[in-house]
């Protein structure tokens, strides 16, 4: 699909604070399935406010961030400036630019819920030369359908129902995307794997946090962070949806604290076979 600049148009300040983080143990899981040493190179495309960067780049000589989203570029530069990495560099382009945006080798090339965003068969060849013998590509996100629902903490669960229904007053029943709506995925990743040279892809699921407390604040960002309810899509009417939201999460409990299940980690694993490696830095 051809990028839309649109897409996250104003929801770069508020990715941050309004997604749930990965697993703790993410980075482990990671690690074991790559044999991580804090050796080679790491590529993360959609890389946006560097939430899983910054979170790898220690297990690497160097790690590279794309992302074609200027602001969001922006907001991932702070937050490397914050926690100092020296080994991490930023790249604006699309995936489909790859390999020239960002030449290989690479040990780990990660996809953070931005794979579906590409034209992805094409992208996956293009990552599959770009690994080292034997290196992989993982694509990272949260898996809740179907997963067990630990028990509740204590604090009264996200309203999201009735956020939704709020979303839909203000934007229609059609999931937007940018300038134009969310294209319907018929096949998994995994499927659209198996029919590259990377073959058949595994997946490795790391228990979520079972217990993540948000407050208002983070919630209604988390809306503003999704392509479907990025700022932009409401114009002049931003703010009326913001303190109607806010409203119902007072509704919901006074106090402004909310148990949020994201469910589980998912990654999807796909290793290129042993052979010769692609050319570029080292």
């Amino acid at each position: 699909m051809a990028y839309d600049p649109s897409i996250y148009r104003g929801s770069a300040a508020h990715y941050r604070i309004g997604r749930p983080p990965y697993a703790p143990q993410l980075d482990d899981a990671l690690r074991e399935a790559a044999a991580l040493d804090g050796a080679g190179r790491l590529l993360d495309v959609g890389c946006g406010p560097g939430t899983l960067i910054l979170r790898l780049a220690r297990y690497f000589h160097e790690a590279v961030g794309v992302d074609p989203d200027g602001d969001m570029l922006l907001e991932a530069r702070a937050a490397a400036d914050a926690a100092d990495p020296a080994n991490v560099r930023w790249v604006q382009a699309v995936a489909e630019d790859l390999p020239l945006a960002a030449p290989g080798p690479y040990r780990l090339v990660t996809f953070g819920q931005s794979f579906h965003w590409t034209d992805e068969s094409r992208v996956a060849e293009a990552v599959y030369d770009m690994l080292e013998p034997g290196g992989m590509m993982a694509l990272v996100g949260h898996a809740a359908a179907g997963r067990p629902v630990p028990r509740n903490p204590g604090a009264p669960p996200i309203p999201h129902a009735e956020l939704e229904a709020l979303v839909t007053r203000f934007l229609g029943s059609t999931r937007r995307a940018g300038l134009g709506t969310a294209a319907l995925r018929t096949r998994t990743a995994q499927d659209l794997l198996s029919d590259t040279r990377f073959g058949q892809a595994e997946v490795v699921v790391v228990p979520g946090i079972p217990d993540l407390i948000r407050d208002s604040d983070s919630i209604v960002a988390g809306y503003l962070s999704m392509s479907w309810s990025a700022p932009h899509l409401y114009g002049s009417r931003l703010h009326q949806f913001t303190d109607q939201a806010h409203q119902i999460l007072d509704s919901a409990d006074p106090d402004g604290m909310f148990w949020d299940w994201a469910g589980d980690t998912e990654i999807v694993v796909a290793r290129r076979r042993n052979g010769v490696a692609a050319e570029g830095p080292t």
